[in-house]
């Protein structure tokens, strides 16, 4: 089939001067090469040692090592001298956090508490469906613990290093969103370390489900959580996963991609169990839908399964694009390796990282080192190149309503010109309050595609590499991209994820995001002026001496007011 070219045309630069930096990213792979990756390699080991320690001891031991741990967390806490110690927040190096967002509000004074040790799964109930585990249970861990049992968390975020807790104070997403919601929505029960030392228990109808709703994306602003209980699922042994190529302008890809899990009449049985699209440029893309399929089905003659997983294999988005030329085909996926196909090419910027690392002598070779860990390659990346991706190189999610995927995708290409491009839908949920990311008022009345009476469907557009115009070395304004990006966000009623480089002044984040729950809670649980608030942990930029002060005074000033 021939393409059909796009009517889009990106604009013309002028040529942009390359200076030292640029050849800094450009032989970045010899450290990540003799550096990172063996790093990598000890660590992942060392972690896996680590929590095959954990699942060897009793669930009642866990429980107790966590009942002890969250005594040193309530005692670290009334350790801090609110007049000089600085606001709370965890002990974590900068640079160790899964995201390119720098970690600025570590680099003023601030008061640390260690949460290391919360990296066990404390509790598998099957009677009940949840898994209760520790804020630094990571995906990779505890799909290694539950697959075997022919069990998985709801949504099952595809890196293997997100945490538990930075997926519930922040977000999280996986291809079964669209069911599901984000991965904030499976949360039973959250245990909470207060500003006092107070530990409570919240959910979403006991005395502090006002807190259980402020919490998700509040970056840990709120108080320290120390354990959540986590909604399973029954799965079966393998994936079974349909490509589909599709060509078009934007808007026709957008399309096709909402069609092929939201069926337009309504037939909940045409809905897949995961869903996923990758937009390979402006005419071209791959949509993929799975359904759990058994170990009998999997195995039956004429069957092709594909361990994706296997360090010499095809990186996945790459194995994907060959649907456009071979057309749609169908393959089994061993579940647990379907979960982390994105990993090992950590999507594809493992292309940028390690131009020849999808070569296949390197991926037989060497390809068992992969992935690099994120932190160290942030902790290796030194001040000039930590900007330079800040300006030149974009990681951003947008999420947008269900409609309006086609003109975020011609809004992206226009001005930023990234490819490939990942789509993932999730549904927002209408629920009793109002919390920072919220549907569009009255969209249940509309009964647009993919929408319920409860839950209106957003997509996660995933932009993640560098810009056209840089690739082709033109100008390019990094900083000036991302504004108009979160303006158009807000203008459509989008929101971004705050674990990306963010432009947002503090009006505008508030025109994004709804803060009065979060600012009750805030009061309620008096978290002003012992935590951050969630915009000043993000905001771009070191914090100053004077803004700390003033950060820590914000809880004196009603204070003195009621005296008055």
């Amino acid at each position: 089939m021939v393409p059909i070219m796009s009517d889009l045309q990106a604009p013309l630069r002028p040529k942009r001067k390359k200076v030292l930096v640029d050849y800094l990213v450009q032989f970045r792979w010899i450290v990540v090469i003799f550096v990172v990756l063996p790093v990598s390699c000890f660590i992942y080991f060392k972690l896996f040692l680590g929590d095959v320690k954990s699942a060897m001891k009793s669930e009642k031991r866990r429980q107790k090592e966590h009942e002890e741990n969250v005594k040193k967390v309530v005692n670290r806490l009334k350790q801090r001298d609110p007049q000089k110690d600085g606001l709370v927040c965890t002990a974590r190096k900068p640079y160790i956090a899964v995201g390119m967002r720098n970690v600025d509000y570590k680099r003023a004074r601030h008061f640390e508490v260690d949460l290391s040790a919360f990296r066990n799964i404390l509790e598998v109930d099957k009677e009940r469906m949840v898994a209760k585990v520790e804020p630094l249970v990571n995906m990779g861990q505890i799909t290694r613990y539950t697959v075997p049992m022919n069990l998985a968390l709801a949504v099952v975020a595809e890196l293997d290093d997100l945490t538990v807790g930075g997926l519930i104070n922040g977000y999280g997403i996986e291809g079964s969103s669209h069911i599901y919601g984000l991965f904030s929505d499976t949360v039973v029960a959250m245990e909470v370390v207060l500003a006092n030392g107070q530990v409570v228990r919240c959910t979403k109808d006991n005395e502090y489900s006002d807190l259980f709703y402020g919490i998700p994306w509040s970056q840990g602003t709120l108080g320290l959580l120390v354990s959540a209980e986590i909604k399973l699922i029954p799965i079966k042994e393998y994936m079974r996963l349909t490509y589909t190529p599709y060509r078009g302008t934007l808007k026709e890809l957008a399309q096709a991609y909402a069609d092929s899990f939201a069926p337009r009449d309504g037939d909940p049985s045409k809905v897949p169990d995961f869903v996923e699209g990758m937009i390979y440029n402006p005419t071209e893309a791959v949509h993929m839908t799975g359904r759990y399929a058994s170990k009998e089905e999997a195995k039956k003659k004429g069957n092709v399964i594909n361990n994706v997983g296997w360090w010499f294999k095809p990186w996945f988005y790459q194995h994907a694009q060959t649907a456009l030329k071979k057309g749609e085909f169908v393959e089994y996926i061993p579940t647990r390796e379907y979960y982390h196909r994105h990993t090992r090419c950590l999507y594809w910027e493992g292309k940028l990282i390690l131009p020849f690392g999808d070569q296949w002598w390197f991926r037989w070779f060497l390809g068992w080192l992969m992935p690099p860990k994120v932190s160290l390659l942030k902790a290796t990346q030194g001040e000039s190149v930590r900007n330079y991706y800040h300006d030149m190189h974009v990681i951003q999610d947008l999420l947008v309503p269900l409609y309006k995927v086609g003109d975020a995708l011609e809004y992206c290409h226009n001005e930023m010109e990234v490819y490939p491009i990942w789509l993932c839908p999730h549904r927002l949920f209408k629920l009793p309050v109002k919390t920072m990311v919220y549907p569009e008022p009255g969209f249940e009345h509309h009964h647009r595609q993919g929408d319920t009476s409860y839950a209106q469907m957003f997509t996660d557009i995933g932009v993640y590499y560098a810009p056209g115009p840089v690739l082709r070395g033109e100008e390019f304004n990094g900083a000036e991209a991302v504004r108009n990006l979160e303006e158009w966000l807000i203008q459509n009623h989008g929101f971004q994820p705050q674990y990306a480089v963010s432009e947002l002044t503090e009006k505008n984040f508030w025109r994004m995001f709804d803060g009065s729950q979060y600012e009750h809670c805030r009061k309620k649980y008096g978290a002003i002026g012992t935590f951050m608030s969630v915009y000043y942990k993000s905001k771009k930029g070191k914090k100053t001496e004077k803004e700390v002060q003033e950060a820590e005074a914000e809880i004196l000033e009603p204070a003195y007011a009621e005296e008055v």
